[in-house]
């Protein structure tokens, strides 16, 4: 029996060859072959192409591969769901619908939560502990039979914002604000206190203006020396207890630092950090 391979574009670099060479898919095996001396490249590669062959007639949008999305453990069925396909205007069209709609339910506002979070934290910057820590909290907010998520872009931008906290990577409201589009600093606060009252958290601990140095010069576009300063002047002021807000404080700093170098910066640009 014939086996199936194919020549690929993917060119490999073989060490028997000791260059790149051009390479052919062993799909009965899942090899990948060099195709000037037969050495195996790769070997056990998934095969994602289609299990059958589609037609023009076909109507159906959906891609048959083999394998697809990652589990998610934080969903109900690990975003291991099934749909239900059938041909195009059929009598069970509307039943078929409505139950497709109904196994989606329990996960649909997790699902829409979650990619709102992900677009979200992109802009922001933020490592993949913090995304997974603030969809965990917005899993167990909606969780709760006395909570009802009425706006989703705010709930979602409070997780952001509680789950940077509690790893000691903060965001501030404003920034967060500016990430979530259309969405207020008052609307964020509401949602994170709501959090607060249904949802057990870490411990957020408060703010520290070190750890926002980096960030806001990187952002006013200071230079090292600058920033040095900056630096030296909050760790020198961390055994003082200035009750004010670390923005504030840091944004003092940073006016004072800036008027006495040659980065003057104005206050405006300093009023919203």
């Amino acid at each position: 029996m014939a086996r199936n391979r194919e020549i690929d574009d993917y060119r490999g670099y073989c060490q028997e060859c000791k260059s790149y060479t051009s390479t052919v898919l062993d799909h009965g095996s899942g090899d990948t072959i060099c195709s000037d001396c037969g050495l195996v490249l790769e070997s056990h590669y998934i095969d994602e192409i289609t299990e059958w062959r589609t037609f023009a007639d076909d109507n159906n949008d959906t891609d048959p591969n083999r394998v697809g999305e990652a589990a998610n453990p934080l969903l109900s069925q690990g975003n291991l769901t099934t749909l239900i396909s059938k041909p195009m205007g059929t009598k069970g069209d509307l039943v078929i619908s409505k139950w497709q709609t109904r196994v989606s339910n329990p996960d649909r506002v997790v699902i829409q939560g979650f990619q709102t979070i992900e677009v979200m934290a992109n802009r922001l910057s933020l490592v993949l502990l913090i995304k997974d820590r603030a969809k965990e909290i917005y899993k167990k907010i909606g969780e709760q039979k006395s909570c009802i998520i009425r706006n989703q872009k705010a709930m979602s931008a409070a997780c952001l914002f509680i789950a940077s906290r509690e790893n000691k990577l903060p965001r501030t409201l404003n920034e967060v604000a500016s990430a979530a589009y259309g969405v207020t600093k008052k609307e964020i606060n509401k949602a994170v206190q709501i959090i607060k009252r249904h949802v057990e958290l870490e411990d957020m601990g408060t703010i520290n203006p070190s750890e926002l140095v980096r960030r806001f010069c990187s952002n006013l576009g200071m230079k090292n020396h600058a920033v040095k300063a900056v630096h030296e002047a909050v760790d020198k002021i961390q055994d003082i207890d200035v009750r004010r807000n670390p923005k504030s404080v840091l944004a003092a700093i940073i006016y004072i630092i800036t008027q006495l170098s040659d980065e003057k910066k104005p206050l405006r640009g300093l009023s919203s950090p």
